[in-house]
């Protein structure tokens, strides 16, 4: 109980850390047709084994309170595939010199990067129904990561990324 104060401060934390995603979709699918779903049998997700099993655990969670149902004869297959890389800093600071005469023009740069550099994760998620159409709906979500962040701390961000994944599933029809 002593914890919960410190628990609701890392979710927090982690509700405000970015999470980009982006989607696209098959247009000229039914998704009122997809109500189970599973994963490939040879689901390799680029994650280690204990966060692929954080991360598939939170997808069925967030799946199902959607009345999305595990089968095994799903309407739909999912397959997720991730990795990192480093984001180079965007704040720079420019030196520059230069002088001008007649006609006559010149001039030196310098950027020099400001900060560190961040350690991003790209995580792929793919909804394919293996018995018509193919990959049918697609989410790309880039957040930050760190490789020293506690299991509490890994399982709130992988349910912040998942959330803001699932905003676009289904995708609204206009």
């Amino acid at each position: 109980m002593k914890h919960l104060p410190k628990l609701l401060i890392l979710l927090l934390i982690m509700s405000c850390a970015p999470v980009h995603v982006s989607y696209d979709y098959e247009k000229s699918t039914n998704f009122e047709n997809y109500k189970t779903y599973n994963y490939y049998t040879d689901l390799n997700t680029g994650l280690s084994e204990l966060d692929t099993k954080r991360l598939v655990d939170v997808l069925n969670q967030a799946m199902q309170s959607r009345g999305y149902s595990l089968s095994e004869t799903p309407n739909f297959i999912i397959d997720i595939k991730s990795s990192e890389f480093q984001e180079q800093p965007n704040n720079n600071v420019a030196v520059g010199l230069g002088g001008t005469g007649r006609n006559v023009g010149g001039g030196i740069s310098i950027g020099l990067p400001i900060g560190q550099s961040q350690m991003q994760r790209e995580i792929v998620f793919d909804f394919i129904d293996d018995s018509s159409v193919g990959l049918f709906w697609q989410a790309i979500a880039v957040a930050d990561y760190r490789e020293n962040w506690s299991p509490e701390k890994r399982e709130a961000h992988f349910k912040t990324v998942v959330d803001k994944v699932l905003e676009g599933f289904p995708p609204e029809t206009k």
